[in-house]
């Protein structure tokens, strides 16, 4: 299992995340997004897993702007210029991935 878990500093679902692996003795990689960002590659692979829309933190003052872009294309290249309008924790198994704090999911994994 080689997860990475992608998150804010500041986000109470990223630590949640970062402790359900933590407990249950499962190495993970930490990436903190407002620091480091996703490569255009990695969030390629989360987007055909979860679906664009459900990558986009809603609760972002700019989340709005992003329904005006007519493109998907625009879209994700908005996500990866400012990578805290992404929903955390975005958590990846390989080609799995998972948004939010999804408990039900990650014991499958293991």
């Amino acid at each position: 299992m080689n997860i990475q878990i992608f998150g804010k500093s500041k986000c109470f679902d990223t630590k949640k995340a970062e402790r359900y692996f933590k407990e249950r003795r499962v190495s993970f990689q930490s990436v903190d997004l407002v620091k480091y960002g996703i490569s255009p590659g990695e969030l390629k692979s989360v987007l055909n897993t979860v679906g664009l829309e459900n990558l986009i933190d809603q609760k972002h003052p700019d989340a709005p702007l992003l329904q005006y872009l007519a493109y998907d294309a625009d879209k994700v290249e908005k996500l990866l210029d400012n990578p805290k309008l992404l929903k955390t924790p975005i958590v990846r198994n390989g080609r799995q991935a998972t948004v939010g704090y999804c408990p039900e999911v990650w014991k499958d994994w293991a």
